[in-house]
């Protein structure tokens, strides 16, 4: 992010081949009433759809290009609003993650957009002043951006869990258990390898797709989801146990435990083809 005078603001994504202009006293004349809801507010469909329309976003862009440049604007006003006037920037997001591949792209754009612009508008502290090199902002801080990011990721997913902002937010590993996300202290390091199997997937349609199949089996489902509890916890404990010495066993407990999660992902009916190829 580059503070600018001349009373633009820009957000350029080369990754996607998306650049977006916008003037300064043109948003600042904007109704956003809708975001005096508090210090973080909700945003709603009736809401996103009105700040489509108000901030002009180009109507060719459809799918991740449309939704990152709405989250970008909506982020922008909403955390920008409280200073006198918007302020002009430049602000340029590049990533090497795929967009659609499950690797938390979006969650990471997200935090990246909070983190900047908190920073920008002073509303969080700026870790990287009186030349330090390489920083971390305090907890308070940290809480503040994930509170955010995750309000770019409703803009983007419509009801995310908010695993993935807070994993991108603080790094390392969580467990989430009904809404509430603690931090797991001690891991084994391990190789992890991160394939592509270039099949785009859509995490809010995923979703939905389970909620659906949810209600209409739901002492079907129901027992699925308990299972892959069941598989977390686990996984959890042969993790904790593989701190201190790893032995070959436990990672073989660690691939029958992420096969039967695979098993039961496909019959949620999330699962895909290529994903069953790789694991075989």
């Amino acid at each position: 992010l580059r503070p600018q005078s001349n009373g633009k603001v820009s957000v350029n994504l080369p990754n996607i081949g998306i650049k977006q202009v916008w003037d300064v006293g043109m948003l600042q004349r904007l109704d956003t009433s809708f975001l005096e809801q508090g210090d973080v507010s909700v945003p709603t469909l009736e809401q996103l759809e009105k700040l489509k329309k108000m901030g002009d976003l180009p109507r060719d862009r459809a799918g991740n290009e449309g939704m990152a440049l709405l989250a970008f604007l909506y982020l922008y006003l909403a955390i920008c609003r409280k200073q006198r006037t918007l302020p002009s920037l430049d602000m340029v997001v590049w990533s090497e993650l795929p967009p659609g591949a499950g690797l938390g792209s979006s969650a990471a754009y997200s935090v990246c957009l909070a983190a900047a612009l908190l920073t920008a508008c002073e509303e969080v502290s700026n870790p990287l002043k009186d030349g330090v090199s390489v920083s971390r902002w305090p907890e308070e801080d940290l809480k503040s951006i994930n509170k955010w990011a995750f309000e770019g990721e409703r803009v983007i997913h419509g009801n995310p869990s908010g695993v993935d902002n807070a994993v991108s937010t603080w790094g390392g590993a969580l467990r989430f258990q009904q809404g509430t996300m603690s931090s797991l202290k001690s891991l084994p390091s391990l190789q992890i390898l991160l394939t592509n199997t270039k099949v785009p997937r859509s995490t809010k349609a995923l979703v939905a797709a389970v909620r659906s199949r949810l209600t209409k089996f739901p002492e079907i489902v129901a027992p699925l989801l308990t299972s892959i509890d069941a598989i977390s916890l686990e996984c959890e404990r042969v993790l904790g146990e593989m701190v201190a010495a790893p032995v070959p066993e436990q990672y073989l407990v660690l691939e029958e435990l992420i096969d039967m999660n695979q098993h039961h992902l496909n019959a949620l009916g999330v699962g895909h083809n290529s994903l069953d190829q790789l694991c075989q």
